[in-house]
């Protein structure tokens, strides 16, 4: 019996919701999303489920850190990493949901179920090695250096992948393609939703 098995009928739907927001999203629900979810309006009554799924090995969390829910190692290399959409590579545009998964967890072990898939569309970033079709993997985190190779989340929920460059001197940021024949995009504000660490082709 796996730990999945032990956990009571709502323990399981929580760790489902949990699952699914990071599979859909590539980041964990926040306390108050999970008590929308299942009418619990005490964050006190959240917290003793996701104790239980702490404890039984399912979920960790860090404390101070918006939507620091995330899956274990275990959790994560069993159902693989998920696979949440696709990455505009090209123009921005509003990222696709999706509900499956890939296994690529044993190449980055040691990232403390951080990590998620995009599918690149376009070829903005083929000067680095990324090119249409490829899987790239993304560690969440909010916070990037610059010239990091980043999904960005603009204000307008536009994804894009890019090298990310603030300009604080112009009060904006200017997401750089690895392409010479396209031009930078800049917006006034943005977010890093990830770090790309790696890269997987499937050869034609």
């Amino acid at each position: 019996m796996t730990d999945y098995d032990r956990l009571t009928k709502r323990q399981r739907e929580v760790y489902d919701f949990i699952r699914d927001k990071i599979r859909s999203r590539g980041y964990g629900p926040t306390v108050r999303e999970i008590g929308a979810a299942f009418n619990i309006s005490s964050p006190n009554g959240v917290m003793c489920h996701l104790k239980a799924l702490e404890k039984k090995g399912l979920i960790t969390r860090e404390p101070n850190m918006s939507r620091a829910i995330m899956l274990t190692n275990d959790a994560a290399r069993r159902e693989g990493l998920p696979l949440a959409g696709r990455i505009a590579a090209g123009q921005l545009r509003e990222a696709v949901e999706t509900t499956e998964t890939i296994d690529f967890s044993d190449l980055f072990q040691g990232d403390d179920g951080r990590l998620f898939v995009l599918q690149v569309e376009g070829d903005s970033m083929i000067e680095d090695q990324i090119a249409d079709g490829d899987y790239v993997i993304v560690r969440r985190q909010d916070v990037a250096s610059p010239g990091d190779v980043v999904v960005a989340i603009t204000d307008e929920n536009e994804a894009t992948l890019k090298r990310w460059y603030p300009e604080p001197d112009k009060q904006r940021i200017r997401l750089e393609p690895a392409n010479s024949s396209m031009k930078p995009i800049y917006v006034r504000s943005a977010r890093v939703q990830g770090v790309v660490v790696g890269v997987v082709r499937r050869m034609r």
